[in-house]
């Protein structure tokens, strides 16, 4: 019988999934305050696209390295410390936030882009180190239980985080908005610290640096499921995404200022969780492949209607829709990289989906802004949800295995 819950018994996972909840409350909240900041600030669409590309860039460029530090180094270690390094940011957007008048007539909004460049590599380094290290956490069979609570857990936190953010800047202004971050960031840090230390998987001496960082790229191209989901998933989010945009939607659309705009990047996040708890009880094992494809596909239309509608309710409703269908294929996506990848390869092959998934969400939003400036808001938006659709009808023509994909078969 299938035991919805059994990874929660696991003491280690368990301060694992609270310490991913905590720091993505306060990546989650930090990533809006900036996107208010800048959208008051400038009040141009394109600046809180360049926002994405600030952090996008840096990701890219040492993904592929933190992916071996991951499969190097304790992974444990290296999460600890690039979360110090993002909580050091967060501190240097306080103190921009307290000098704004003076900093941002000497330099602009240049400050915020650095510190957002900054935790772009955090980033980087922390995912592959998270992802790796939840494998050491519980045992193979649990792999897709682990890998749908982890997901649970961190959009519940991505709906706190964004609706928080927005209620304590709405109410209270940047400041404190700032420092309860940095309370959440805190809380982070010492569960994690809780967590037991874990062995390094033991690794070939004799390979060359060139040859590790590249061996996660050639693991993924010579595997068709793994390259085909990531690449749907990445060209979805590219160019169907309109997180970046909800500022402008917010402020000129809807009219619901930061505290509506809390609520909007909360409600996919909502979605995402509600088809988390119904996939923690029916996991999509058996016709995995085909679920990801209607759920991409949905994906794309919710955005379309989305960028149609004018009330602020019906918006909510489609970006919770949004949200669920999008949850679908990052979990069957994530279970598959678990299954397929041997333990010694993880840090690098999360790296490489990285680079595929998480860094497309902030070149996404710079793809959104220049859009967006182009051709209009609204069209920018209906534009990409239709790139979305386009992408599934070609993917899944190009990739039978991944069309097939049952993942009882990898037990």
């Amino acid at each position: 019988m299938h035991d919805a819950y059994a990874v929660l018994r696991i003491r280690d996972y368990r301060l694992f999934i609270i310490t991913r909840f905590f720091t993505t409350i306060a990546f989650q909240m930090q990533g809006l305050i900036v996107a208010w900041q800048v959208y008051e600030l400038t009040r141009d669409p394109l600046q809180l696209g360049l926002i994405g590309l600030a952090e996008a860039l840096p990701f890219i460029a040492v993904a592929l390295y933190a992916g071996h530090v991951a499969d190097l180094h304790n992974r444990k270690r290296v999460i600890l410390l690039f979360v110090l390094l993002f909580l050091s940011g967060t501190m240097i957007l306080l103190a921009f936030t307290h000098w704004s008048t003076l900093l941002y007539a000497l330099f602009g909004i240049l400050p915020i882009y650095i510190v957002v460049a900054f935790s772009g590599i955090a980033r980087a380094f922390m995912y592959p180190s998270f992802i790796a290290l939840m494998a050491q956490l519980v045992p193979r069979q649990l792999y897709a239980n682990a890998s749908t609570w982890n997901s649970t857990v961190w959009h519940t936190a991505a709906i706190t985080g964004p609706a928080i953010g927005g209620l304590i800047y709405g109410f209270f202004g940047a400041r404190i908005a700032y420092f309860t971050v940095i309370f959440f960031i805190s809380l982070g840090i010492i569960l994690l610290s809780a967590v037991k230390k874990y062995p390094v998987p033991p690794v070939r001496e004799k390979e060359t640096l060139y040859h590790r960082l590249s061996s996660g790229i050639r693991f993924v191209f010579g595997n068709q499921v793994l390259l085909g989901s990531m690449t749907l998933d990445m060209f979805a989010v590219l160019f169907g995404g309109a997180t970046a945009m909800l500022p402008v939607f917010a402020g000129e659309i809807l009219h619901v200022g930061p505290q509506g705009l809390g609520f909007l990047r909360a409600a996919p996040m909502a979605g995402a969780v509600i088809t988390s708890l119904w996939l923690a009880y029916n996991p999509p094992a058996k016709r995995a492949g085909n679920w990801l494809f209607i759920a991409v596909t949905g994906f794309g239309i919710s955005i379309i209607c989305f960028a149609l509608s004018k009330n602020f309710y019906l918006s909510l409703a489609l970006l919770l829709f949004s949200g669920m269908f999008d949850n679908i294929s990052v979990i069957i996506r994530a279970t598959a990289m678990q299954l397929i990848t041997p333990d010694e390869m993880r840090g690098r092959v999360a790296s490489v989906n990285s680079i595929f998934v998480g860094s497309s969400n902030e070149i996404g939003s710079f793809e959104s802004g220049v859009a967006a400036k182009i051709m209009g808001l609204v069209p920018s938006v209906i534009f990409g949800g239709a790139m979305t659709v386009m992408v599934v009808g070609i993917t899944a023509k190009i990739t039978p295995m991944l069309r097939r994909l049952d993942l009882t078969k990898y037990g």
